[in-house]
């Protein structure tokens, strides 16, 4: 049986990788676009990360053109969101969330975390909470602030 650790991935200066890098952190990953209106999540996101990283919370981001609000790649896409929001949390290559070219990670965590009327990303920003164990335990919508998820983050640190 896959568990989220056996997922390979692939940093923004294209370097693989498997999610076992996090094994025993809590992780909240996101979907992100630089030109999405909800970009400003980027700076609650990097609070988030700054606040927790010390207890073993990291913020995974990884870019997504699917509704078409990226840049060219996911390298640019980290420079806009180091540059423009400060993030230094780890970002990855630009990848697709729906469809037949959903990226594994993401089929994964849609099925561990379903929507409200489908399990397919509705947008940007979309987050979910994965413990110290690697069980996906809450998916939160793009409109959520990520500070929402705050109470959530304490309780699995």
């Amino acid at each position: 049986m896959t568990t989220i650790y056996d997922i390979e991935v692939v940093d923004e200066s294209g370097n693989p990788y498997t999610l076992e890098r996090y094994k025993g952190q809590a992780m909240m990953i996101v979907n992100t676009a630089t030109k999405c209106g909800l970009r400003g999540q980027f700076s609650d996101l990097e609070a988030l990360y700054k606040k927790y990283q010390d207890q073993g919370f990291v913020v995974l981001g990884f870019p997504s053109n699917q509704f078409h609000q990226e840049v060219s790649d996911g390298q640019e896409a980290a420079e806009s969101c180091r540059l423009s929001y400060g993030v230094s949390f780890p970002m990855h290559e630009i990848i697709a969330v729906n469809g037949k070219e959903a990226h594994p990670l993401f089929t994964y965590l849609k099925k561990a975390q379903g929507g409200m009327l489908s399990d397919a990303i509705k947008w940007n920003f979309t987050k979910f909470l994965v413990d110290k164990d690697g069980h996906v335990i809450k998916r939160y919508g793009p409109q959520t602030s990520p500070l929402d998820a705050t109470a959530d983050i304490e309780a699995i640190l």
